[in-house]
């Protein structure tokens, strides 16, 4: 298992200032997402079997979760992208793509973790 990034940093520390409910399920489901999604970054990709497996448990994983409606929306269709075949997805885009519904659905503090994250990668 690879070490922390600061954007996982981050939001494993929103996940404990936040009580429980949607919206503690939203930040692990986002933290839980970012995780994927670093796993295809272009220095040290995941072999493809190892992605479509980690995809795969992540969709499982957020099926249970009680989370805000549109990070809901948002996190389907980042897994969407992330099971396309062929072309890997651009982390950084990605993760561009989940700053709204995570600022819609956690709130800022969250968003702006997401959004530094992706300019890391650019």
């Amino acid at each position: 298992m690879s070490p922390l990034t600061p954007a996982t940093r981050q939001l494993v520390d929103l996940m404990g200032t936040v009580p429980r409910g949607p919206k503690r399920d939203g930040l692990f489901a986002l933290w839980l997402t970012v995780r994927v999604i670093e796993g295809f970054d272009p220095p040290n990709p995941l072999p493809d079997r190892a992605s479509r497996r980690r995809v795969g448990l992540l969709e499982r994983r957020l099926s249970s979760l009680s989370l805000p409606p549109a990070l809901r929306r948002g996190l389907a269709l980042a897994i969407g992208i992330l099971k396309q075949e062929g072309q890997p997805p651009d982390p950084a885009a990605l993760m561009g793509q989940l700053i709204g519904p995570t600022r819609d659905g956690l709130g800022t503090e969250a968003a702006e973790a997401l959004q530094k994250a992706a300019r890391g990668r650019r």
